[in-house]
């Protein structure tokens, strides 16, 4: 079944040119309307060179709260919520008395495009690096599309692993830092968007 018509990207520029993303949003909505939905339950034909999914959601975003929760990904959450672009947020969407890990997992499996916004203390946040291990998972197996986007830090941080990026791998737990670094190494490497902190946020 085909998805939706797209909004009007000239409307969803302009709402946020102010927030210095103007480029994000359009690019998530023609994934959204380029993209097909899938039709019923979890399964693997072999005939195709992927499993197919039912979708829940269109989008998932993955970001350090301590960073971003009140300013980028706030504005990020209310404009796809204007545009009806069904987004998962782990503070909203998890039913109460849920288990986080499996809940955030499966939203992640069941999402069509990933976001991934890497900031300063992303990666102090193993929580956070074990969402991006399943992301990149996810976009091998079941070829999920993953735009990053880099707050306040450079893409060379996070591709080559410095500063904090480094710090997460040396104290990381021994069976993770590996899986860690191939994730951000896949995901540094993806064609993103560059944004620096904004005072009227």
């Amino acid at each position: 079944m085909a998805c939706s018509s797209a909004p009007s990207l000239s409307v969803l520029a302009a709402l946020l040119l102010s927030l210095g993303i103007a480029l994000v949003l359009p690019q998530l909505v023609v994934c959204v309307a380029t993209m097909t939905h899938s039709k019923g339950p979890q399964n693997f034909d072999p005939s195709l060179s992927t499993p197919t999914l039912t979708y829940e959601y269109e989008v998932f975003v993955s970001f350090r709260g301590a960073d971003t929760r009140t300013s980028f990904t706030a504005y990020l959450f209310a404009a796809l919520d204007r545009k009806r672009i069904v987004a998962y947020r782990d503070d909203i969407s998890l039913p109460r008395g849920g288990e986080i890990g499996p809940e955030l997992l499966k939203a992640i499996e069941t999402s069509r495009i990933a976001v991934v916004v890497f900031s300063k203390s992303y990666a102090t946040s193993n929580w956070c690096l074990d969402e991006l291990v399943k992301i990149m998972e996810c976009k091998r197996v079941f070829n999920q599309s993953v735009l990053p986007i880099f707050y306040d830090v450079s893409q060379s941080v996070v591709l080559e692993q410095k500063g904090v990026f480094a710090e997460a791998l040396l104290n990381g737990p021994i069976d993770k830092v590996n899986n860690w670094r191939t994730a951000m190494t896949e995901a540094a490497n993806l064609a993103g968007f560059h944004l620096e902190h904004r005072c009227n946020f």
